[in-house]
């Protein structure tokens, strides 16, 4: 196994990872945090699926950056990293965050709606630094992708001169 391979591998086994702690979470964990805010808030109880349904929805993108991710590191390990595959690759994650972006906005805005008369401070920061982080992502994998693109065409500008 080479160095390459290592480090791929390696990446592989973290993403699954998170992959599993993100899917134990939507499995888990959001269906017991609905239930416990239906029963402390019993007036808001309604919004209880609403919250789980939007919450699904929100995942699906993350889930499909963290697949995109994985082929990514798949076509590294094929020697493909300089390919169309993986320009695809980096501009369905690019789609993805903004569309996280868009969902935590929506959600914002929800909150802001909804909850009166309580402290959602909390709830506009973790929704900023979500945002920033969603980003981040968004712009790092434009830039790749433009980067892969002009990496593309000089490669086949020389298979043509030679």
């Amino acid at each position: 196994m080479t160095h390459k391979q290592a480090s791929t591998l390696f990446l592989k086994v973290v993403l699954l990872l998170i992959a599993g702690a993100v899917l134990a979470l939507c499995v888990f964990g959001l269906p017991g945090m609905a239930a416990r805010d239906a029963e402390l808030h019993p007036a808001t109880a309604y919004l209880q699926y609403p919250f789980l349904i939007s919450a699904y929805v929100f995942f699906i993108p993350i889930f499909i950056v963290m697949f995109q991710a994985f082929k990514l590191l798949t076509y590294i390990d094929r020697n493909q990293a300089f390919s169309e595959l993986a320009v695809k690759s980096l501009k369905i994650i690019r789609y993805c965050a903004y569309a996280v972006i868009v969902f935590i906005v929506l959600g914002e805005l929800a909150t802001i709606a909804l909850i009166r008369g309580e402290d959602i401070t909390h709830i506009i920061t973790l929704g900023a630094i979500g945002s920033f982080a969603s980003i981040v992502v968004a712009v790092f994998a434009g830039l790749l992708q433009k980067l892969l693109k002009d990496a593309i065409r000089i490669r086949s500008d020389n298979e043509m001169i030679v």
